[in-house]
């Protein structure tokens, strides 16, 4: 197994991957794997994978359909106009 060092690190990121390792019940070091393992998968996603990817993703978002962007629009110009 190889080793990297990572220098030059913010502060505000490493306590933010310190409180994500908490979260998950994991030592800092297990969590870099983790997070590293996860971001550099081995084979690179078939199209399915990336659809089925991209509908989770989307479930996870407001859903926006019906939001009245052109009111939304004009609200925030009238605001700047005040």
């Amino acid at each position: 197994m190889g080793e990297i060092l990572v220098r030059n690190l913010d502060d505000a990121v490493i306590a933010r991957l310190e409180r994500r390792a908490a979260l998950n019940g994991r030592s800092l070091e297990q969590e870099l794997r983790e997070v590293l393992a996860a971001a550099a998968p081995e084979a690179p996603l078939s199209p399915e994978e990336r659809l089925e990817h991209s509908r989770r993703l989307r479930e996870k978002l407001p859903d926006l359909r019906h939001v009245d962007v052109e009111a939304l629009v004009r609200s925030g110009r009238d605001e700047d106009l005040a």
